[in-house]
């Protein structure tokens, strides 16, 4: 099975995963506590990984941050969330982030959603 990208999704979430360990590499100090910070605020609690990455996907797109975007949406479904509940906490970030929001929901998500569900 190979590594390689199969579709845009995964490209980006590729090339974010690289970008990482490049700036690793070169701050390896400061990485090393962003990690276990985030680590951290994604550790299962009264909140399960699934709600957390709901939650971060919602302010994924409002913030516009369109790897972040990719990656929570594949943390939300590697962490058995349905296309149902991705889009229901986009309506919730739309209540708040307007026109920015939609436009991100029935783009980027949406082909996210339906790239990264074929590999589940």
């Amino acid at each position: 099975m190979s590594n390689e990208p199969r579709n845009p999704s995964e490209a980006a979430i590729h090339d974010y995963k690289e970008g990482l360990g490049v700036f690793m590499q070169k701050m390896p100090d400061l990485a090393q506590h962003y990690n276990a910070f985030t680590e951290a605020c994604f550790r299962e609690g009264a909140l399960g990984y699934k709600e957390k990455q709901l939650i971060a996907l919602g302010i994924s797109v409002y913030t516009q941050d369109e790897y972040c975007i990719l990656y929570h949406v594949k943390g939300c479904l590697d962490h058995g969330a349905s296309e149902q509940e991705i889009m229901e906490a986009i309506g919730v970030s739309a209540a708040f982030g307007g026109g920015a929001v939609m436009s991100q929901a029935v783009t980027l998500v949406q082909d996210a959603v339906q790239e990264l569900s074929e590999l589940h």
